[in-house]
């Protein structure tokens, strides 16, 4: 066992120890002869007494000495040695949370038995639900963007001294070949863009960098702005010093917590470098304070920059909570297989709570009516590369409405799928102020579900399921509605 943790398993025992005899700090510090701050510090895991300062606790607390530093926990205690074992508290990032590990062992230590049996339960459903290290580190990392509102300010005060040490115009658009120039000139790159259609097991790669010899390797089938992507994405991490990193695009696998942060912080610098704050908060107030609905508008925004609608959805989450006050909103990409009934919702992100619709672990059926599957079944219709929409989502089971964005494209990886990408701004006072056509009665009004199983909306033409967990709800609550009467009858 690490040196830390057989500290804290002093520290506990001492603690147990202490309270069991009903002596305050103070008390067994006066017992003792021992300074109350050493005894605090000896008791959270800090520090571990020499042996003859065990001796004296072990004489006065009236204990074996061997039985004061064995690592063997009664049972009581017993359940947090098996956390400590298992290293589980290793794998949670606890720092960039602001909890130390301490703290957090504090409070296990509080209730050993309940805490346990609740670490217990979470991993138990975390197996059922074939949770890997990666989705873990993945959950984390979203969280974090959430808690931060998805904006990190020393990353766009970061993206301002890279264009200006490099000599960047941040109000033009960027151009691929003037990343790649930087990447080959100061940090020595080589691209290569044929080696790697010559293994059609990597067809659904973006990248793979080589560190050793400084070798981008580039899928021959992406497009501009995706390069462009890629390339920013390689300079985040030259100039922002990361070594612990992912070396493929889309990533494989994570070997530990730094290379997620780094993941999101090295593509949260290519977003702000290839759609810069201020060019696009511009654009944006001047869509907003449109009296009318414009889709032609959206559409010139995502002309503007070298950049994937895609790109451009995630960006606008770091912008609209810091500049426009838009702080209730969430992000999805949707993937779906032509020909197929089923579509995948394999990205989330919910500012500033759980927002609807929140469903992508049900196996259940996303409802037809959400825009972000319309645009799909749109560009399927159409000779289109990109399909736009936009509609306000009412969901009556939450009583709120958002105004929802939608793009659709198809998967450049895989030639029978589509994608989707959508944003959704939760209708509310701020938004009414800040976005003049919501107003607009071009806008369609659409009442929604979240999948049509838990679906309330009567006479649906769309729905692909019976509602049967929502009709199952209803029937729970009047039973238990009649057992209440029932209980009242007879109480009286």
């Amino acid at each position: 066992m690490e040196e830390e943790y057989i500290k804290l398993i002093f520290g506990l025992k001492l603690k147990q120890l202490r309270t069991d005899k009903k002596l305050s700090l103070f008390g067994l510090s006066k017992l003792t002869g021992l300074s109350k701050s050493y005894l605090n510090e000896i008791e959270k895991g800090k520090k571990y007494p020499k042996t003859d300062k065990i001796a004296l606790l072990s004489e006065k607390l009236d204990v074996p000495y061997d039985n004061l530093v064995s690592l063997k926990l009664d049972k009581n205690l017993a359940p947090i040695g098996e956390i400590l074992q298992s290293k589980i508290l290793k794998e949670i990032p606890l720092d960039h949370f602001g909890i130390k590990e301490s703290d957090l062992i504090d409070i296990i230590s509080e209730a050993p038995v309940k805490t346990n049996t609740f670490i217990s339960t979470v991993i138990e459903i975390a197996k059922h639900y074939n949770l890997s290290r990666e989705s873990f580190y993945l959950a984390s990392v979203r969280s974090y963007q959430e808690s931060n509102n998805n904006y990190f300010q020393f990353l766009e005060e970061q993206v301002l001294e890279f264009a200006e040490a490099y000599q960047i115009n941040l109000q033009q658009p960027i151009k691929t070949d003037e990343l790649e120039d930087i990447l080959i000139e100061e940090y020595g790159y080589t691209i290569n863009d044929q080696d790697l259609k010559t293994h059609k097991e990597l067809y659904s790669l973006r990248s793979i960098f080589v560190p050793k010899t400084k070798t981008l390797l580039l899928a021959d089938h992406i497009d501009d702005a995706q390069k462009a992507f890629i390339y920013a994405k390689e300079l985040a991490y030259n100039f922002l010093g990361f070594t612990d990193r992912l070396y493929t695009f889309s990533w494989i696998k994570f070997e530990n917590f730094d290379q997620v942060l780094n993941n999101l912080y090295a593509s949260y610098f290519a977003g702000a470098l290839i759609l810069p704050r201020k060019a696009l908060s511009e654009k944006l107030i001047s869509i907003f304070n449109g009296e009318a609905l414009d889709n032609s508008k959206f559409l010139s925004l995502f002309e503007a920059f070298n950049a994937s609608p895609e790109s451009v959805y995630q960006r606008l989450t770091n912008i609209l909570p810091r500049d426009f006050g838009l702080n209730n909103l969430f992000f999805l990409r949707f993937t779906h297989k032509e020909g197929s009934e089923s579509y995948s919702l394999n990205k989330e992100l919910h500012l500033t709570h759980q927002h609807s619709p929140h469903a992508n672990e049900s196996n259940e059926h996303y409802c037809r009516r959400w825009v972000s599957l319309k645009v799909i079944h749109q560009l399927q219709q159409s000779n289109v590369d990109h399909a736009f929409d936009l509609q306000i989502s009412h969901y009556q089971e939450d009583n709120q409405s958002y105004l929802v964005l939608a793009s659709a494209t198809k998967d450049p990886f895989h030639p029978d799928q589509f994608r989707s990408i959508s944003l959704g701004l939760l209708i509310n006072k701020q938004l009414q102020k800040k976005i003049s056509f919501i107003d607009d009665r071009a806008i369609k009004h659409v009442n929604v579900g979240v999948t049509c199983e838990r679906c309330p909306v009567k006479d649906c033409d769309v729905r692909v399921a019976s509602a049967s967990l929502y009709e199952k709800r209803i029937k729970n609550e009047k039973i238990e509605e009649v057992v209440s009467d029932i209980f009242k009858k007879y109480n009286d």
